[in-house]
């Protein structure tokens, strides 16, 4: 009788998985309405893996749907609001690409332009990611010399020309340490901007937890625990120098680690690759810029 009843239970368990599955399973063949019901529900309760692959669904199903350019914009904002930039401005160029208006494109540029300004949460650590920045802003400007989002562009253009200024001192006192006048010279004549009055110019402070790290970019809290010997670049280093580029003095430091974020960006990219979203060529420019950042 004991063993009856357990076979009986086991048999009830795995129908009761079995079902489960099948209903996952059953997720397909579904009108474009389900579709985007389904991204808007994910969306708003905060699940955007969910609402990726939904978007997968419905792209695939009704490439011609009328709802994938709003479902797209969608997607794009989500991505910008929990800080995924590089996702959101994924779906921003795949909205440029396929759906935008005239108008809807000057709308469309001005968020990617935004996304990239909001993934600068440390100017300092980001000199290529900037460059780019500015070209964007500058060349929205250009196109839309009328548009709604002018202000706010040149806005964030000022504060990207500051951030550049600084981040070129920062090298050039880099490079002051390691006893490379050429170099830092160099990069003390970049002046993005000639209509800025850079006597005027405060660096901004990092904050005291960071500061302790980081220093302020003119020295470092740990600099007298290095030494002062041809072992390590020092003042006994070579004065002919050339200027290098920042990439290429961060490489040469670079410890081969991820933050979380880049893990979490890392991951939902492979999987709109996975689901279709995106081509693997795609999918490699996403990877190349989350790793370098």
């Amino acid at each position: 009788m004991k063993i009856k009843f357990s076979f009986t239970v086991v048999i009830l368990i795995v129908f009761v998985l079995f079902s489960g599955c099948s209903k996952e399973m059953d997720e397909y063949n579904k009108p474009a309405l389900y579709w985007y019901g389904k991204i808007v529900e994910s969306v708003s309760n905060g699940n955007l893996e969910k609402a990726d692959n939904y978007y997968s669904s419905l792209q695939g199903e009704h490439i011609g749907s009328a709802l994938l350019p709003e479902a797209t914009m969608i997607l794009a904002i989500a991505h910008m609001h929990y800080e995924e930039y590089l996702l959101s401005e994924h779906f921003l160029n795949e909205y440029i690409k396929r759906y935008a208006t005239v108008n809807e494109k000057e709308e469309a540029e001005f968020l990617k332009i935004k996304a990239k300004y909001m993934a600068l949460p440390n100017p300092r650590r980001d000199q290529a990611l900037i460059q780019e920045t500015i070209s964007a802003a500058e060349k929205f400007k250009k196109l839309y010399p009328n548009s709604m989002y002018y202000d706010v562009v040149d806005t964030m253009l000022t504060r990207l020309y500051l951030a550049q200024s600084v981040l070129n001192e920062t090298i050039a006192s880099l490079y002051d340490r390691l006893d490379k006048p050429k170099s830092a010279a160099y990069y003390r004549t970049i002046k993005p901007e000639p209509w800025i009055n850079w006597s005027e110019i405060d660096r901004a402070n990092s904050p005291w937890y960071r500061a302790w790290f980081e220093g302020d970019g003119t020295s470092s809290w740990y600099a007298f625990m290095i030494p002062d010997t041809q072992s390590v670049v020092s003042r006994n280093s070579v004065q002919d120098d050339t200027a290098l580029p920042l990439k290429k003095v961060i490489k040469e430091n670079k410890i081969d680690t991820m933050t979380k974020s880049q893990k979490h960006e890392l991951l939902q990219a492979q999987e709109l690759r996975d689901s279709g979203v995106i081509t693997q060529e795609e999918f490699e420019t996403l990877k190349k810029e989350i790793l370098n950042r």
